[in-house]
């Protein structure tokens, strides 16, 4: 079964940094061969946000203007996983941060709400002194 468990959030300071990552399992075998997965966040009361997203046809990334110039999006082909980089992170950072795949291996495709189709459980960010 397919599994997307991310990791890496915490309680953290205002200008502080912290690295999530996202662990991919299980995905069919007919699956793309070249897909794409990102990063979301969701805040209290705020609409879902695509903030990063990579393919892994040419590692081509998407940023959202909220997080460019802050946060950097990487991939560990051999172990499956994506990484999301954060610095500079402020109050307004606050929020849990999911990750998510689409079969198609267009990264702002994903990340601009389109279609997805798998996600994980989520992990929670929280900036504050």
């Amino acid at each position: 079964q397919v599994q997307l468990v991310e990791s890496g959030g915490g309680l953290v300071q205002p200008g502080g940094s912290l690295r999530l990552s996202c662990s991919v399992s299980g995905l069919p075998s007919d699956y793309s061969r070249y897909y794409s997965i990102g990063w979301f966040r969701q805040a209290p009361g705020k609409e879902r946000e695509g903030i990063s997203c990579i393919s892994t046809s040419d590692d081509s990334t998407f940023y959202g203007d909220s997080v460019k110039g802050r946060f950097t999006i990487s991939r560990d082909h051999a172990k499956n996983t994506v990484y999301l980089q954060m610095n500079s992170l402020t109050s307004e950072d606050t929020a849990v941060y999911y990750c998510a795949t689409h079969q198609s291996p267009r990264a702002w495709y994903l990340c601009e709400g389109y279609e997805s189709d798998y996600w994980g459980p989520g992990t929670q960010v929280t900036v504050s002194s």
